[in-house]
C-alpha cells in the first residue's frame, strides 16, 4: 500500500510545526509502510519563505540591492532557528546548515545578476522561488533521520519533467511516471521515506521550473498518479473542505465526502483549500484524495472520490470569487451575426485575461462575462478596438462594465435532476431583497453560479448556506 502525503507551508513553518509533521509522518509510516512525503517551503505568518524569495528578486529588478540583502538575512534567520531547534550538533546540524547556506548564497548571487541586468525573467523567477522547498525538505529529512526513520531529501526536478512554460509549467505525464518509479520505488522497497520538494519540476534540459503558486498540492497528485498510489493526503491548516468560507459564514462545517467534479468546481470558484490543477492526476489515476489538518490530525477531514453517480444530497457548498467586473457587449445588430462571441473572447484571450463566467441571452442581443476587476479597463479597450466598425454603425450599441461584482457558486453533484434547487436559491436571495445580476449553469448541473453586487457577497453566501 503506497501513500503520498503533502505538507503545506504552515505544517513546516516553525520548530513546533516541523516536530508535529515529523510525528505524523512516523505514525503514517507505521500504518502504510510505503510513504512518500511532499513538502512546501516554510510558510508560517508573517514570514513566508517563498514571499521573501520573490520580494528579494523583484527588489533586485527594481535596483534595490538593500532589500535583497534584507530578504537574505531573514531567510538565514528563519532557517537557522528551525535547524538549531531541531537538529543535534552531534548529528547533521552543521551539514544541513551548510546546505541551506549554499542555497541562500545562490539566491543572493541570482539577485545580483538580476540587479546588474535590470531584468527578471520567468526562468530566473523559477530558479529563485524554488529554493524554499529545496531548503525545507533537507531540514525535514534530516530531522526524520535523527528520529530513527530512514529518509532522503529529493528534488522533484529529478522526477517531474515539464515543458518550458516557466511560472506555470505543465508536467509531461509518461516521462514523469518513468522517472518517478525509477527513482522512488527502489527507495520505498528498501524502507526509505522520500521527502520530495513540492512546487518544482525541470525541463528536459534540466532547467528548473515551477508548477505555479500553491503547486505543491499538484506535485503530490502528480507523484501519486505516477506511483499508482492508493491515496493522496494533503495536510494543511484546516479540517478539510468547508461548506463555505468560515470568514463569511461562522457556522461553516467540514464536508466529509466530495466527488472530483464537485471539488474541481469549488477550487475553480474560489475555495482555497486545493490547487485547482490537483484534481486531474487523481481523476486519471482514480486515486482518493484526502484533506486533513496538521494541527487537528484526529479529524477525518474531507475525502474526495470518483463520481459514481450516486450522490443525491443536493447542495453541498457555496463559495464566492470577489473583486470582479461583469462586462456586457450588446446591440440589436448582433442578432444572427456569426462570429460575435468568437471575436469577443478572442480579443479577451489576446490580452491573456481569464474569463470566469459567461452568459448570453437567447435573443443574441447581448453577451455578458466576468473578469478580474483589475483587467476591466484593458478588456474594455480591447473590445472597443475589435468592434470599432460595429460600434460606429450601431450594430453594437455599447460595451460596458458593472463593478465590483462577485460570483457566488453553489456546488453539489446531487443537484442534477433534483427539481426546485434553482427556485429555492433564487427565492432565498429574493426574500432578503438581494438582486441577482446574472446566472450561469452548465449542462452537468453540478453547480449554479450567480453574479451579485460586490457589497452583497457576504449576505448572499450566508443566506444560501442556510439552505445547505
Amino acid at each position: 500500500m503506497a501513500l503520498v502525503i503533502k505538507f503545506g507551508g504552515t505544517s513546516v513553518g516553525s520548530v513546533e510545526a516541523m516536530r508535529r509533521t515529523a510525528g505524523l509522518v512516523q505514525d503514517t509510516i507505521e500504518e502504510w509502510v510505503q510513504v512518500v512525503v511532499v513538502a512546501s517551503a516554510m510558510g508560517t505568518k508573517p514570514t513566508k519563505v517563498t514571499d521573501l524569495l520573490l520580494q528579494g528578486a523583484y527588489a533586485s529588478a527594481a535596483g534595490d540591492a538593500a532589500a535583497c540583502a534584507q530578504a537574505a538575512e531573514k531567510l538565514r534567520a528563519v532557517h537557522l532557528e528551525v535547524i538549531d531547534g531541531l537538529l543535534s550538533p552531534e548529528q547533521e546540524r552543521q551539514q544541513v546548515l551548510a546546505e541551506n547556506t549554499r542555497f541562500i548564497d545562490r539566491f543572493e548571487d541570482l539577485c545580483r545578476a538580476v540587479l546588474v541586468l535590470g531584468e527578471l525573467t520567468p526562468r530566473a523567477l523559477d530558479a529563485i522561488s524554488a529554493m524554499g522547498e529545496q531548503m525545507s525538505v533537507r531540514i525535514l529529512a534530516a530531522y526524520l533521520r535523527q528520529l530513527g526513520q530512514v529518509a532522503e531529501a529529493i528534488d522533484a526536478a529529478e522526477l517531474i519533467l515539464t515543458d518550458a512554460n516557466f511560472q506555470a509549467a505543465t508536467p509531461q505525464v509518461q516521462e514523469t511516471a518513468r522517472r518517478t518509479t525509477q527513482r522512488l520505488l527502489p527507495l520505498l522497497a528498501a524502507g526509505t521515506t522520500p521527502v520530495v520538494t513540492g512546487f518544482i519540476g525541470a525541463t528536459a534540459g534540466g532547467t528548473m521550473t515551477t508548477l505555479g503558486r500553491g503547486g505543491s498540492d499538484f506535485s503530490a497528485a502528480i507523484l501519486g498518479q505516477a506511483l499508482e498510489a492508493d491515496e493522496v493526503w494533503i495536510w494543511t491548516d484546516v479540517d478539510g473542505v468547508m461548506t463555505a468560507d468560515p470568514r463569511l459564514v461562522p457556522g461553516a462545517r467540514t464536508i466529509p465526502t466530495l466527488t472530483y467534479r464537485e471539488v474541481a468546481e469549488l477550487a475553480y470558484y474560489g475555495a482555497g483549500v486545493l490547487h485547482p490543477k490537483t484534481i486531474r492526476p487523481c481523476v486519471e489515476g482514480a486515486i482518493p484524495l484526502r484533506i486533513k489538518n496538521t494541527f487537528n490530525p484526529e479529524h477525518e477531514g474531507t475525502v474526495i472520490v470518483p463520481d459514481n453517480g450516486g450522490t443525491t444530497n443536493g447542495m453541498k457548498a457555496v463559495t464566492a470569487i470577489e473583486a470582479l467586473s461583469l462586462l456586457t457587449v450588446e446591440g440589436k445588430g448582433m442578432i444572427g451575426v456569426p462570429g460575435i462571441a468568437a471575436r469577443t473572447f478572442g480579443a479577451v484571450a489576446d490580452r491573456e485575461v481569464n474569463v470566469l463566467l459567461i452568459t448570453q441571452a437567447s435573443s443574441e442581443q447581448s453577451i455578458c462575462f466576468a473578469v478580474p476587476e483589475t483587467t476591466r479597463q484593458t478588456v474594455v479597450a480591447a473590445l472597443e478596438q475589435e468592434f470599432a466598425a460595429e460600434l460606429a454603425r450601431r450594430d453594437i450599441d455599447r460595451i460596458w462594465a458593472m463593478h465590483p461584482v462577485s460570483i457566488v457558486t453553489v456546488v453539489g453533484a446531487g443537484m442534477r435532476g433534483t427539481p426546485g434547487i434553482s427556485g429555492r436559491i433564487f427565492g432565498a436571495l429574493g426574500s432578503k431583497n438581494l438582486n441577482i445580476i446574472a446566472i450561469a449553469q452548465g449542462s452537468s448541473e453540478c453547480s449554479i453560479s450567480l453574479v451579485v453586487d460586490g457589497a452583497d457577497t457576504g449576505q448572499a453566501v450566508q443566506y444560501i448556506h442556510e439552505m445547505l
